[in-house]
């Protein structure tokens, strides 16, 4: 298993890190499109839909990307877009989780696959308008995410269960504790106080988020990466919360050793939209 982890990893590096520096913002679109696509199929599956109807909706998926492309969408600002997204998984996450995994099953797919997609859509613009800002821009909102999960890991596992006995989600994902997600929002904080200080001494191609932040005040990069950090967590915990309701361990197979594409961005989800709305918000 973990031969195959790595070797799936250095394949994804080798095909995403060129697309993510390469002048030509076309291919981080559209690498990131096909990902979001796949991770469209991969819905339709997790809530009942046959293979043939899941691979239409990443067409449908595809669709709604190419348009927003083709519209101007990723070179333009759209605040009200970045509020409503952040809304649905703030309200409606929080809602989701306190009902647990055995409500969502009960919502018409009617309801829950069109959301899905909608959600998938806001990623996937905030992640191709986040590169058209700049690559240390959409880094640093992507390393907060992978620094919260990382960190929240080892804490953990080192602290989980000593200082709070109560787990952070046990019908969901009883493995994750509120010390490693308080730990994984300390290592956030660490992150936002250190970022800015790369962004005075190297050459980069753009402020990152927390130097866009601390521009405003220390108190708003502070608040600011602490509710980036529990988005994370939300969109971790929503994803297995809905493969909890579909009895399934992983989003698919896709990604030999890590699961699915969702298994790997779910965290990104809400993160992204929310990094694009604190960034209109410092413009």
């Amino acid at each position: 298993m973990l031969k195959q982890r790595v070797i799936t990893a250095v394949l994804l590096l080798l095909i995403l890190l060129p697309a993510l520096f390469s002048a030509n913002l076309a291919y981080w679109w559209g690498l990131s499109l096909l990902l979001m696509s796949a991770g469209a199929w991969e819905w339709g599956r997790l809530n009942g839909q046959s293979n043939p109807v899941s691979l239409l909706l990443a067409v449908v998926c595809a669709g709604a990307c190419v348009l927003s492309w083709d519209s101007g969408w990723l070179v333009s600002q759209h605040a009200q877009v970045w509020v409503v997204l952040v809304l649905l998984w703030v309200v409606g996450g929080s809602a989701l989780l306190r009902a647990g995994p055995q409500t969502w099953g009960h919502w018409p797919r009617a309801l829950r696959v069109p959301l899905g997609l909608f959600l998938l859509w806001g990623a996937w613009l905030a992640v191709a308008q986040a590169r058209w800002v700049g690559i240390n821009f959409l880094l640093s909102a992507m390393v907060l995410v992978w620094v919260a999960d990382v960190v929240a890991y080892f804490c953990g596992r080192a602290l989980g269960g000593r200082l709070v006995q109560r787990k952070l989600a046990l019908t969901i994902s009883p493995g994750k504790s509120w010390e490693g997600a308080l730990g994984g929002a300390v290592g956030v904080l660490v992150l936002a106080a250190l970022w800015p200080v790369i962004d005075r001494h190297l050459a980069v191609d753009s402020l990152s988020l927390f130097s866009r932040l601390q521009s405003l005040s220390n108190l708003t990069l502070c608040l600011a990466a602490l509710s980036l950090s529990a988005m994370s967590v939300v969109g971790d915990l929503i994803e297995s919360l809905v493969k909890r309701s579909a009895g399934m361990k992983d989003s698919s197979g896709l990604l030999p050793g890590h699961g699915g594409v969702l298994d790997r961005v779910d965290a990104l989800l809400p993160t992204l939209p929310m990094a694009m709305m604190l960034y209109a918000w410092t413009l």
